[in-house]
């Protein structure tokens, strides 16, 4: 599967989890979770989305299997760091760890992105070597 179908696929997922858990907080009127919603619908929707339509724009990327590596290790990222941040605001210190150590994994798994967008992509590569020096 091409990277950007499971950033499109992945990010519909989340939000509609992070939409979920929003109405239950309202029902419920206790909002002390708020905080790992928010990372739910910013990292899970918004930043997976916005990797689909990178990766969906450059088609040699978004083929790779390190693309993909990089949304699998997002997700899994994001969820944990969810759950880890959801854990401190309700009151369980077990969650400040989990938060921290997946915080890291979802820096690491940025600087990964970093180097996917920055990389000369193939075509580029090409057109490099077919240019005469001057």
């Amino acid at each position: 599967m091409k990277a950007s179908i499971l950033c499109f696929r992945a990010a519909v997922l989340l939000v509609l989890a992070g939409m979920l858990w929003g109405i239950v907080m309202g029902i419920s009127q206790n909002h002390s979770t708020m905080p790992a919603h928010a990372h739910l619908n910013l990292l899970g929707w918004v930043s997976l989305f916005l990797f689909g339509i990178y990766y969906h724009l450059h088609p040699a990327v978004d083929r790779s299997r390190l693309a993909s590596l990089q949304v699998w290790i997002w997700i899994a990222g994001t969820i944990v760091m969810t759950i880890g941040v959801g854990l401190v605001h309700s009151g369980h210190e077990i969650g400040d760890p989990i938060a921290a150590a997946s915080s890291l994994l979802v820096l690491a798994d940025t600087l990964l992105f970093g180097w996917l967008v920055f990389r000369p992509e193939p075509a580029e590569l090409a057109s490099r070597s077919s240019v005469p020096a001057e």
